[in-house]
């Protein structure tokens, strides 16, 4: 491994260990606030900060719908329930050990079953010893696509591509349904006779 892929591996790590540690304050800062317009503001800024990891991870489509959904439609739409409900939440009369007991026991199981995963971006990760090559070697003539990443999108992972789509077009219908203008019904023509009499 020459020099020039060792410090873009250790920029990479750099990178992603700043973008978490933002998306980590901007938790505590969801967790923390009582505004409900900055808890959405924040939860906004912390779905660009995932794609951008995604981005990072080289994860693009899925960086794609993070933006869209997490980012864009999500943002929408909670605006538009704190615009019906109001923006500011209650102070909560008790404080809730057990759960904030049983989320840091949890956490720390799951940081302790990272411990046995293969190191950050390890080229001998057992996901690169076999599917990778196998996508890299068979996937243009398999697929009849010579674009590996459009060929593993459209036709290893059609499935998941599909339910990213869906997902996508559902929370774009859902934005449409609850933005678009109410009109006032008209009455009735035999309503209106009824009233009359």
């Amino acid at each position: 491994m020459g020099t020039g892929s060792r410090s873009v591996i250790i920029l990479e790590e750099l990178t992603a260990v700043v973008l978490l540690t933002l998306m980590g304050a901007a938790a505590i800062g969801i967790a923390r606030q009582r505004n409900l317009f900055g808890v959405v503001m924040l939860g906004g800024i912390y779905s660009f900060l995932m794609a951008t990891v995604l981005v990072v991870l080289d994860a693009v489509d899925v960086a794609m719908t993070e933006a869209a959904v997490g980012a864009g439609i999500s943002t929408v739409l909670l605006l538009g329930a704190i615009h019906l409900t109001g923006g500011t939440e209650s102070k909560p009369i008790h404080r809730p050990w057990l759960p904030l007991f049983v989320v840091a026991v949890t956490g720390a199981m799951l940081v302790y079953g990272t411990l046995g995963l293969p190191a950050f971006s390890d080229p001998k990760a057992p996901i690169h010893q076999h599917v990778a090559p196998r996508y890299l070697t068979e996937g243009p003539e398999k697929t009849g696509v010579p674009n590996v990443v459009t060929a593993v999108l459209a036709s290893y992972r059609s499935f998941d591509t599909l339910g990213e789509t869906f997902v996508v077009f559902t929370a774009g219908i859902g934005v449409i349904a609850l933005l678009r203008r109410r009109t006032p019904r008209r009455p009735r023509e035999h309503d209106q006779e009824d009233r009359k009499s």
